[in-house]
């Protein structure tokens, strides 16, 4: 089983992140040239998440899947995301909602074999390849948890005005 109250900790700090950041209004500058907005991130996250949660439904389901994170990067899809949400409270409920179902799914759902699964995957930033193999399906979560929501955390954190400028997007 995968301890999810660390996914669960890394959505909350995210979405508290992003109130913080919703609840500035127009003190927030625009992002360095090439950098997402909010909104944009949480349109990333929310279909990054999307993603995680269709590969785990896919594999709790006997099926074969893959993971790969270029539609969360592809400009038009996040304002797509953007626009169905329906803007900042949509895309947040949309983002807890889905933290919400990948702790349910990604926790006590999944046996151990499951976690275990190799899932084919390609994981790009900034057009670098940094993931083209297969991995477990369990560190497809635990890496949620300690990698991508933590940087994007920071990244909402770095559009506040003092904070720093924007952190890479993933």
């Amino acid at each position: 089983m995968v301890d999810t109250v660390p996914l669960r900790d890394a959505y909350r700090a995210l979405l508290d992140a992003a109130a913080t950041v919703a609840d500035s209004g127009d003190a927030i500058p625009a992002p360095p040239a090439g950098e997402w907005n909010a909104d944009q991130i949480l349109a990333h996250v929310a279909i990054v998440s999307a993603a995680t949660i269709a590969a785990v439904s896919s594999v709790s389901s006997g099926a074969n899947t893959t993971y790969d994170n270029r539609m969360a990067l592809d400009t038009w899809t996040i304002g797509r995301v953007i626009a169905r949400a329906g803007g900042k409270a949509g895309l947040r409920d949309r983002v807890r909602l889905q933290g919400d179902a990948l702790c349910g799914l990604g926790g006590p759902m999944l046996s151990e074999a499951e976690l275990d699964t190799p899932v084919p995957t390609l994981l790009l930033s900034h057009g670098t390849v940094l993931v083209d193999q297969p991995v477990p399906l369990r560190d497809l979560i635990t890496g949620l948890a300690q990698v991508e929501l933590p940087g994007h955390t920071k990244q909402l954190l770095a559009l506040l005005p003092g904070g720093g400028g924007a952190e890479p997007a993933m």
